[in-house]
């Protein structure tokens, strides 16, 4: 008897709440090999040059088109952190934007490791 057989002939042998549990088993086992045969394919970061002269603000938008496959609500706020360092306590922009620049990277190698 093969197993197509075996199997049908236990499917028939259930009750019709087993039958319908074995059916959202198989469903369940066929999702679940569909989603690990395909790896998920990673985004490749869009490359958007940094000008000479960039506001905080503008960068913070440069990096999150950037790497539009972030979480953007994580790194809200560390953005804001580091925007108040600027505005607040007077940290240059250019100091400021590559500290973003390192943060967005960093969310992006985590993202690759995932």
């Amino acid at each position: 008897m093969s197993e197509v057989e075996q199997l049908r002939q236990l499917f028939l042998e259930l009750g019709e709440s087993d039958r319908h549990a074995l059916v959202r088993y198989a469903e369940f086992l066929s999702e679940n090999r569909a989603e690990n045969e395909a790896p998920a394919v990673k985004e490749d970061p869009v490359e958007i040059p940094r000008p000479g002269e960039e506001k905080v603000v503008f960068a913070i938008r440069r990096l999150a088109q950037t790497y539009p496959m972030l979480n953007h609500d994580r790194l809200l706020r560390q953005s804001a952190d580091l925007m108040s360092a600027h505005l607040v306590n007077g940290r240059p922009a250019s100091d400021v934007i590559d500290e973003l620049e390192g943060l967005f990277l960093n969310c992006y190698q985590s993202y690759l490791d995932e």
